[in-house]
């Protein structure tokens, strides 16, 4: 590319850079001003599609694999815009131990993804570094529930036991995902058929641990400050503790060569290895570091619903979470990766199933959407249509050259 046209397209992305942050501005400012004075339904949705748009213009003009997820995210928005602006109302309401909490269709999304939006922070590193997917993560999540149970109910409810029966989950996980990785990067079975052993046994293990029985934990204050509210907080527990873990994989990521050695693992082994990068620990790490999530998913769901049951209990996620990793504009083979594109792809799923469930879709008839609708998003972020929508991009954003600059005057 000449110097004229490098000029030319960095001139028409800093226009996009100023438009994307004009409708942010924009919409805050205005959405701000018709919740307060007129509706706060309307309002809010004034600021997300001001938000939406901006943030997806902010990516197109960079190229980033986050338009897709931010494309998808647009259109739930203006869908509901116009099908029912009210599906974007925040209430407050009293809940059963009289604090008063936060409730509508929004923050449901937020708080039904949780457990989703975790485990596609693992899924992500271990797709990036593995070039496969862990089909485990349910089985996982049965026995780290399983564990986390048996402990509490086997002890007091008090904090320190809480917290020792979270630990032991945690390191149950670990031992699986372990299990998992040492299959995947020592004895180099794909990963998808490695992860099936586990995904085969593993709630039979669970059901073992439990002794065949579903035993129930609810009504105890520490497990529903952590899986419901904490006593004087507006905001459902879960939805901080999904912010907690991004912030610490950001950070992680941020402060440490984790993310470049996961990538280039994925990328290229053998260059990694010459490089003295180990793949067979950033392996290993990756599939870790899922099991943690997968821990914390699992501790989130059996205090969701009160009890432990082995054959239901995240049943299904790991394939919403594989699909949170490609929609979030992530290669399934590999390489290159964004956790911020799952945890957006897990709100998309997430927020396309509340939106079916407004609209009185029956669950049997609501996958069959859901299939139709990920299959062309994931389509919409294939490598093909990337590749033809960035020379169409960058076709539309370059400046022809005058005479005078092919003359190089």
């Amino acid at each position: 590319m000449s110097r004229a046209n490098f000029a030319g397209l960095r001139g028409g992305r800093s226009v996009i850079s100023i438009v994307a942050a004009a409708l942010m501005l924009a919409g805050a400012v205005i959405g701000l001003i018709v919740a307060l004075s007129i509706n706060i339904a309307p309002g809010v949705a004034i600021i997300l599609a001001g938000l939406g748009l901006g943030s997806l213009l902010f990516a197109a003009g960079k190229r980033s694999q986050l338009i897709i997820p931010l494309l998808a995210l647009n259109l739930l928005i203006f869908f509901n815009i116009f099908r029912d602006v009210s599906f974007f109302s925040i209430e407050t309401l009293v809940n059963s131990i009289g604090d008063t909490v936060l409730s509508g269709n929004l923050v449901f999304i937020l708080h039904r993804a949780t457990e989703l939006v975790v485990l596609a922070m693992g899924m992500t590193l271990v797709t990036s570094a593995s070039k496969g997917q862990d089909i485990s993560v349910g089985a996982a999540a049965s026995i780290a529930g399983a564990v986390f149970v048996r402990i509490v109910l086997a002890n007091e409810f008090t904090l320190p036991y809480m917290i020792l029966a979270f630990l032991a989950s945690c390191l149950v996980a670990m031992l699986v995902g372990a299990f998992n990785g040492t299959l995947v990067a020592v004895f180099r079975i794909q990963p998808m058929i490695a992860t099936l052993i586990m995904f085969t046994t593993g709630r039979s293990i669970a059901y073992w641990i439990n002794g065949g029985a579903t035993p129930t934990v609810n009504n105890h204050v520490w497990l529903d400050s952590f899986s419901r509210f904490i006593p004087g907080v507006p905001v459902h527990t879960p939805i901080i503790t999904a912010i907690i873990c991004g912030i610490i994989i950001t950070l992680v990521l941020k402060f440490t060569n984790l993310g470049l050695y996961t990538q280039s693992v994925g990328i290229n082994e053998r260059a990694a290895r010459l490089n003295g990068i180990n793949p067979i620990r950033v392996k290993l790490l990756a599939f870790m570091i899922l099991g943690l999530c997968v821990a914390v998913a699992a501790v989130i769901s059996v205090g969701r619903i009160g009890l432990i049951n082995h054959e239901t209990i995240l049943r299904g996620s790991e394939m919403d979470a594989i699909l949170a990793v490609a929609i979030g504009g992530n290669a399934l083979s590999g390489g290159k990766f964004k956790i911020s594109g799952s945890v957006l792809g897990a709100y998309v799923i997430t927020g396309l199933t509340e939106t079916l469930y407004s609209m009185r879709v029956s669950s049997t008839d609501i996958q069959a959407v859901k299939a139709v609708v990920i299959i062309i998003l994931v389509v919409l972020g294939s490598p093909v249509v990337k590749e033809l929508v960035g020379r169409l991009w960058g076709f539309l954003l370059r400046k022809k050259e005058t005479p005078a600059m092919k003359e190089g005057i």
